[in-house]
């Protein structure tokens, strides 16, 4: 089969055939339809210092994608062929305190398709049954595709109080954009989205922001919105060292900031002013959690009010993923997928 692999510890990806994966009794084989690439495809086609320290060539890239069951392991009683599915892309052990106690998606022992086992950049992918997500007959391959990213923006928005809640988004990338639709759809009072780059302000307009803001605007806005208390909620998606004290800054007293950027190096906090004087509560953001997080995100897709196909503006195949990447980097792309077959 055709797949994309980090082949050797440097830039790059080389599409290549590869054998195609051996199923175990309780794995499924799945033909891959659409993949959505992100920011982490970027880290590891780029080879830099995260990449380096956690990537271990040669494997198939790729943890976002959605297709249709071709074989099911012996033991395998919940899918069969034929069904159209996406996967949760985090394998847990399942037996572990963390696993046993609801929290599977901070597992310990947690393997990342593409990232530490092959992924989905590829015309087929081995996935273990419990993993696997049922698409519903309506949800396009191009939607069930990014479910990874959607699910990211859901377990950050949702485990906050967004219904009635005044809601800043700093960082509208895809899983930004996706949580300002989210935030409207859940009842937001009202929701100002951030960010330097008008291409995707625009998208997040598109998606249901109230404002839109360049960060040095931001301050000004939400005072104006909140009669100068700030925001109930933060969702910080940037990672951005700027825009995470910005959001300790316009976040209420009491308030509540949900981190899902991640900083590119360790940074300075003052925990006194910016978070224990205002008693201000503070998650960090791993994943979805497993899986009431996929249930809410089918739940808001069956409603009708939730439409992620704006979000999505780019689309190649497998044989353009330099093309892909440089989309993705231009900061002019929303969502970008590969349309494998």
């Amino acid at each position: 089969m055709r797949a994309l692999v980090k082949e050797t510890a440097g830039p790059g990806f080389r599409l290549k055939d590869v054998p195609e994966p051996v199923i175990r009794d309780d794995e499924v084989l799945i033909r891959v339809r659409r993949a959505g690439v992100c920011g982490t495809d970027v880290h590891i086609y780029e080879w830099d210092d995260w990449a380096k320290g956690r990537c271990k060539p040669p494997f198939v890239v790729g943890h976002e994608f959605a297709g249709d069951v071709v074989q099911v392991g012996a033991l395998v009683t919940t899918v069969k062929e034929g069904d159209r599915v996406t996967a949760e892309g985090h394998i847990v052990d399942g037996m572990c305190l963390l696993c046993r106690t609801g929290n599977a998606h901070v597992c310990p022992h947690t393997k990342i398709i593409g990232v530490d086992r092959d992924g989905c950049f590829a015309d087929y992918i081995a996935m273990p049954s419990t993993n696997v997500w049922h698409l519903d007959e309506n949800i396009s391959y191009d939607v069930g595709g990014i479910h990874d990213p959607m699910g990211n923006a859901f377990h950050t928005a949702l485990t906050a109080e967004i219904p009635g809640a005044n809601v800043l988004v700093t960082g509208c990338g895809p899983i930004g954009i996706f949580a300002v639709a989210i935030c409207k759809v859940a009842g937001a009072s009202r929701v100002i989205a951030s960010d330097v780059n008008p291409t995707r302000l625009a998208l997040a307009k598109r998606m249901g922001a109230d404002e839109v803001v360049q960060p040095g605007e931001a301050e000004a806005r939400v005072m104006a919105a909140t009669d100068g208390y700030g925001v109930d909620v933060v969702l910080e998606m940037s990672g951005v060292p700027s825009a995470i004290h910005q959001a300790f800054a316009l976040v209420r007293v009491g308030g509540r900031v949900q981190m899902l950027g991640i900083p590119a190096k360790p940074m300075d906090v003052n925990f006194a002013s910016e978070v224990i004087f205002k008693g201000i509560t503070i998650y960090g953001v791993v994943g979805r959690r497993m899986y009431d997080t996929w249930h809410q995100m089918t739940r808001f897709l069956r409603s009708g009010e939730f439409d992620p196909t704006p979000v999505i503006t780019h689309r190649f195949p497998l044989e353009e993923a330099d093309a892909a990447i440089a989309a993705i980097k231009s900061g002019e792309a929303g969502k970008v997928i590969f349309e494998v077959a």
